[in-house]
């Protein structure tokens, strides 16, 4: 049994690494969809008050959106890459093309869970319905009475009307969830279109193989693995390094002493090397051979981070 949810475990392990990204934004969908639920069920309660109606129905679905969105480009690493790259270099090595890839690819990734939430919500129709049912023409309902206006209209997503209104109120709900959902899921229809084009459009503008550029991806992901728990050793060494030498000692337990006495660290990386592997990497040959990141470029000592008569610029930005 022990051997069966080890291998279980390492299928999933191999299966989250070869598909993080999707995975990723599989997972940030069904949280937010999850999220929208609970607030549909707990927090979503319409005043049914004319002109407080369109309000609060546009914020339930903008406002959730917008902070998922903001969130999403918080997460985003190229967020924080675009800023130190400004703030060390400037955009002045950055063509119009790179510009719109590099803002694209940030908009792009953010947009998941904003994108999810807006349409769980035109598709569940409560908000809608709430936004709009001060609005319908009461011409367009048939044999409406007169002497009820756009005050019993805001009345009806809350059922709180004359028992001679139910048949209109129940007309009126059918007819904006009808156009909510049609709403939802033409935002669906175009979303996937936008991103069957994009992904048509990335393929057929690189220049690299299918081959190399799956292969520049995983070697993104070692890379980055790689950088993250070798920083995470060479820090603690350090640290270790520096509270031994302000107490006299160090308290280890079994597994730091052993990284203290395999790894020695003499001391930190200066600010220029820091400063060369941060910022935002746009792919980049030099005499032919490709530079896969930032890393990669120093180690080969490649100077500069524009193109060269040499290099080649890719439209295609490392995640």
């Amino acid at each position: 049994m022990a051997a069966l949810i080890a291998e279980n475990f390492r299928f999933l392990s191999l299966f989250f690494k070869s598909k993080d990204v999707m995975i990723f934004n599989g997972l940030v969908a069904l949280g937010t969809v999850g999220s929208e639920e609970l607030f549909s069920v707990v927090a979503f309660n319409c005043p049914c008050s004319p002109a407080r109606n369109y309000i609060y129905g546009l914020a339930a679905i903008g406002v959730p959106a917008l902070a998922l969105l903001l969130i999403g480009v918080i997460w985003n690493n190229h967020t924080w890459n675009l800023v130190a790259e400004c703030h060390k270099r400037g955009t002045k090595n950055f063509s119009a093309a790179a510009t719109f890839l590099l803002f694209g690819s940030i908009m792009g990734r953010a947009s998941v869970a904003p994108i999810t939430w807006s349409v769980i919500s035109l598709l569940r129709g409560e908000a809608y319905i709430c936004a709009l049912s001060e609005f319908v023409k009461p011409s367009s309902l048939d044999k409406f009475p007169a002497e009820y206006g756009a005050e019993v209209l805001a009345k009806f997503p809350c059922r709180d009307v004359p028992a001679n209104l139910t048949k209109f109120r129940d007309e009126v709900t059918r007819r904006l969830r009808y156009e909510s959902q049609l709403f939802g899921w033409l935002l669906i229809g175009i979303v996937a279109v936008l991103v069957f084009l994009t992904k048509c459009l990335k393929h057929c503008c690189s220049p690299l193989s299918y081959r190399q550029e799956a292969y520049w991806a995983q070697y993104r992901s070692n890379e980055d693995k790689l950088f993250r728990r070798t920083a995470e050793v060479h820090s603690r060494i350090l640290a270790a390094k520096n509270v031994k030498q302000f107490f006299g000692f160090v308290a280890l337990d079994k597994e730091e002493k052993e990284l203290v006495q395999e790894f020695p660290v003499e001391g930190v990386q200066p600010s220029p090397q820091w400063n060369a592997i941060t910022g935002v990497y746009i792919y980049r040959e030099n005499k032919g051979f490709p530079l896969y990141s930032r890393l990669h470029k120093w180690a080969k000592g490649v100077e500069g981070n524009g193109p060269t008569p040499e290099g080649h610029e890719l439209l295609f930005l490392a995640s």
